[in-house]
Formats: structure tokens, sequence, C-alpha cells
């Protein structure tokens, strides 16, 4: 993917949120594990927002508090301290019914696993979120999603009978359906070949550009980190810099230089 390259920045001002619609936000967001002597501080006051209608990535060298940030931020893990919203809800003030409606209804999500249900056909799969919650696809929306992932043959095929990059298609697809607030990817090309890989990246690339969905992707991935729109760097549980209109190799550049 052709992109244009700003020069890089880490001063204070870059790592304010924008002015732009905010999807998500924390403020102070702390993170510990254990007590005493073997406490972990995974995340430490951190200040971060994800701008709605965009693909944000988040990178860091192994342990720097990526998919933590990512599992406070959509109230799949409890905060120690601190504010995080989905829009203007509190999460971190919900109740784990009010917290389990939130994520069905308000939050899209795809992990690297694909976790789908295996006695369920891909369209059951897809589906999922809306039966739950006791509510009805919208059919002209579920078309549109399931034909752009080009799944349309394979609706009545259970998760054994695709192939890793279908499977993976059908978890974007169930994402998408319920047209959420924001989407959540967990390393979504970690288990795909790079074709796949890349055919995925666009999928949610196109649901940004044409469908005005808000996308957070973990990865450790520079070329999937290429696909958004901005990059957030984080090491040792901290914020430590932004990357608009990231290539592959100024990525690699920036994680090459956090590791070292």
């Amino acid at each position: 993917m052709d992109q244009l390259t700003k020069p890089q920045v880490d001063d204070a001002e870059s790592l304010r949120p924008s002015d732009g619609t905010m999807a998500a936000t924390a403020t102070g967001l702390t993170k510990t594990y254990g007590k005493g002597d073997t406490q972990v501080v995974a995340l430490d006051h951190v200040d971060i927002g994800f701008e709605a209608a965009r693909l944000t990535a988040i990178m860091g060298p192994s342990g720097s508090g990526k998919s933590t940030l990512m599992h406070c931020m959509a109230g799949l893990d409890a905060v120690t301290e601190g504010d995080v919203r989905v829009g203007d809800t509190r999460i971190s003030e919900l109740s784990d019914k009010e917290l389990t409606l939130l994520r069905r209804q308000r939050l899209g999500f795809i992990f690297q696993a694909f976790n789908l249900v295996p006695t369920l056909t891909a369209e059951e799969n897809i589906l999922l979120p809306l039966l739950l919650g006791g509510r009805e696809p919208d059919p002209e929306w579920k078309t549109q999603v399931i034909n752009s992932l080009k799944l349309d043959d394979r609706l009545h095929h259970r998760p054994d009978e695709l192939s890793g990059g279908q499977q993976q298609r059908v978890a974007v697809a169930r994402a998408l359906v319920t047209r959420p607030d924001i989407i959540f990817a967990d390393e979504p090309t970690g288990n795909l070949d790079s074709k796949s890989g890349h055919e995925v990246l666009g999928f949610l690339r196109r649901a940004v550009d044409d469908w005005h969905q808000t996308v957070v992707m973990v990865t450790h991935d520079p070329s999937a980190a290429s696909y958004a729109d901005l990059v957030i760097f984080l090491r040792d549980g901290h914020v430590v810099g932004r990357l608009e209109e990231p290539t592959s190799d100024l990525v690699y550049d920036r994680i090459k230089s956090l590791e070292a």
C-alpha cells in the first residue's frame, strides 16, 4: 500500500489525542498485577484517545502493555486506576452485566485464534452477537458485509471446513454485522499466511474508509501497521510515540529503536 510519509515526532504535544471525535478514551489508565515485591505495572497512568472512523495500530516490544491496553479499553480486563470511556460511557464503572451488554451491542472483536463456535455454520457465527442479544440483523447490511468479505458461498460451512483466511473473514463479518462503535482486533493476522493476512487487513481498511467504522488493532507486524492511519507506540506501560500515515519501513525503524 503506497502511502505518504510524515516526519516522526515524539514531543509531548504529539502524544495528545487529536481534536476529532473520540470513539474511546482513557485518562490515567493504570493496570497492575500482583502485590508487593511481585507486583507488575503493565500500564502506568496512560492518557490516550482513539479517533472515530480511523484505523489505529498499537505496537511495542514484548511486555510493553499493548494487549493489556486493548483489553482494558474493551472492558475485557478491569483497570486498577483511571477512567476508561467508550463514547460518553464510563465503562470502568459498569457492572459485569452492563459490561456484557456493552460489549455485545457496541463493540466488535477480532482475535488471532478466530474464536468461532465449531458447531455453528459460518452464517450462524456471523450472526451470533445479534442472536445473543435478541436482535434481528439488518438484511441489507448483512448482505453487504458478507458479499464484501466474499463469504456468500461459504455461509453453510462449519469452521473446520474453512481455511484460516476464510475463518478470519467470518470473524471480521461477525465484528461488523452489529455496526459497532469500535472494533478491537488483537493480532488479527497472527495465524494467517501473508496473502490471507493482507486480504483481512484490506477488509478492515475498507470498513474504515467506506463504512466509517473505527478499528483499534494490536499488532507486532510493521506491514500490518502500514494499513493504519496512525500507529501508537508503547514501551514499559507508557505511550512513547505516534506515527501518522505509517509505512512498513518507518514502523520497523521505530520498533527497532524502542527495542534497543
